[in-house]
């Protein structure tokens, strides 16, 4: 390795290891501070610039960050609450991405952001719903509902428009999907088959004992080659990454210690790297424009927007108004994903690369303070 690489990734290193307890000790989002490091040690200071090593990295980083998104979702939940139960949280995500097309394209702006203010940062507002256990409450779980609807049904979504923009519309590539989603189900069945037929195989990966760390395995295993299959049919491997995590969720609902193993790997110094590597690569030459605050202002507003109007649908459940408004600010929270569906839109030029400059504040921004006003309006109704 070259000397710059190896001083470049003890920097990066050390962040990682730091830069959580800060956060822990002024109580915000970890992720914030670690762009804002990469920005410093990076295009401020210059002492780190990315290069392959750590760019690759943190490519494996943010995949693990989708599989682990994905890992968290319980499909079973739906299965448990009923399609009445799910009726109203639907409906708010449905009207929140009628208002964000209504907006975005009154507003000039390229159509995909509509489609990227529709995100939710399902991990924040999970995160703070368990904070005071409102997770368990009728309200939390609506709002848990709202925020896991749009992380899926809006990574679809853009995952079949990217579709459609790289076919040049609708054709025969579009059946790539189809595809994919086939080639998928087909794993997810002989992954439970033979789950059924050998048990022990299978006990070995969530043992915590197991020397051979087989849950860690299969799950990368998982990972990698449903990414690897979303490229050969031309679709994000973003998708892939999460469908796994989806995947390996559906099939074991008890995964013993292996998910706090995958998330102390994965979290622990994988996935850090990637957001520091998004602060080393960010062009902080827009922060000498006055006009960039400006824009990234209209979109806090509209991103706000998109999610407090639906979130007015709350009150067919009884909930009181200061509750409404709380949740409206905490279904503002966005970050990995809103992240991840700018750079997608950067590489099939359907938004600039100063927009994406612009989503990324706007990520760190709702990201720190959407949590603190939905605990403002809390506190004042208990």
């Amino acid at each position: 390795m070259e000397e710059f690489q190896a001083e470049s990734l003890v920097i990066i290193s050390l962040g990682a290891f730091i830069l959580p307890l800060l956060a822990q000790r002024i109580k915000i989002p970890g992720i914030v501070l670690e762009i804002a490091y990469g920005i410093t040690v990076g295009p401020i200071l210059g002492i780190v610039e990315t290069s392959e090593f750590i760019s690759g990295l943190a490519i494996l980083g943010f995949l693990l960050l989708m599989f682990l998104s994905g890992f968290e979702i319980e499909l079973e939940t739906f299965r448990e609450k009923g399609l009445k139960t799910l009726a109203l949280p639907m409906s708010i995500y449905l009207l929140t991405v009628i208002t964000s097309f209504y907006l975005i394209s009154n507003l000039g702006y390229p159509i995909f952001l509509a489609l990227v203010l529709c995100t939710t940062s399902v991990d924040i507002v999970i995160t703070i719903l368990r904070s005071d256990d409102t997770i368990k409450t009728s309200y939390g779980q609506t709002l848990f509902m709202v925020a896991l609807l749009a992380d899926i049904l809006t990574l679809l979504a853009a995952t079949v428009y990217a579709s459609f923009i790289r076919a040049g519309g609708l054709s025969l590539s579009n059946l790539n999907v189809v595809l994919y989603f086939i080639v998928v189900i087909l794993i997810l069945r002989i992954i439970r088959r033979v789950a059924w037929w050998n048990p022990q195989l299978f006990s070995r990966m969530f043992d915590g004992n197991d020397p051979d760390e087989l849950g860690i395995r299969s799950s990368l295993a998982l990972m990698l080659t449903l990414v690897g299959v979303s490229v050969i049919f031309d679709i994000e491997p973003i998708l892939g990454a999460f469908l796994a995590g989806t995947i390996f969720a559906f099939i074991f609902s008890n995964r013993g210690t292996l998910e706090s193993s995958l998330k102390g790997f994965s979290y622990g110094f994988l996935i850090p790297i990637f957001f520091i590597n998004i602060g080393l690569n960010y062009d902080i030459s827009v922060f000498s424009e006055t006009q960039f605050f400006v824009e990234v202002g209209y979109l806090f507003l509209i991103a706000v927007g998109v999610k407090f109007l639906p979130s007015v649908l709350l009150i067919f459940s009884k909930i009181k108004v200061r509750d409404i408004i709380a949740g409206g600010f905490l279904l503002s929270a966005r970050f990995s994903l809103i992240i991840a569906m700018a750079e997608i839109g950067v590489h099939l030029d359907l938004i600039t690369v100063e927009l994406e400059q612009q989503i990324i504040l706007l990520a760190v921004i709702t990201a720190t303070f959407s949590p603190i006003l939905f605990r403002i309006f809390r506190s004042k109704t208990n």
